[in-house]
């Protein structure tokens, strides 16, 4: 994609790699029209209430408390654990000296193993989130999307497509 000025300047090329063909136009000119009553009278639900009732169910709050069960102690532990190598280089300058093997010391191995930490974490993270969570996250999605869909259908027969 190449710069251009002129008048199509601000305008979004179909070869521009960050394009989203199903994102654009998303809520731009569509018109709403008010929800059709259901058969009871009351106004059809909307996408807002789908995702609200998903919100309220126990499957979405067991995802959320899986997640939260990882995501607090990993984050805790991994930040203790930086201030501790940070702490630990300022206030203990001798022992963060001190060599291990040649010219490697231990400073430099505490450092490597914020490194390794991370690459671990990662690992456990993705796992835990293989394992635990995205089995039900994908049910609850797919939840969602016949929700939806059955959603559309009752409007395509209450508008006569």
């Amino acid at each position: 994609m190449d710069k251009h000025a002129g008048r199509d300047a601000g305008t979004v090329r179909l070869d521009d790699p960050w394009y989203d063909a199903l994102a654009v136009g998303w809520g731009e000119g569509e018109e709403t029209s008010p929800p059709t009553p259901a058969p009871g009278g009351r106004p059809a639900p909307g996408a807002s209430d789908i995702y609200l009732e998903v919100q309220r169910s126990a499957a979405f709050q067991e995802v959320r408390s899986r997640y939260r069960r990882f995501v607090v102690p990993a984050t805790a532990g991994f930040f203790l654990w930086y201030v501790a190598y940070v702490v630990a280089a300022t206030a203990a300058p001798g022992l963060m000296a001190r060599p291990v093997a040649g010219a490697v010391n231990v400073a430099m191995l505490a450092g490597l193993g914020q490194f390794l930490s991370t690459f671990l974490l990662t690992w456990a993270y993705a796992r835990h989130a293989r394992l635990r969570r995205d089995r039900a996250a994908l049910d609850l999605r797919w939840t969602v999307f016949e929700q939806e869909r059955g959603q559309e259908r009752s409007r395509a027969r209450g508008s006569g497509r």
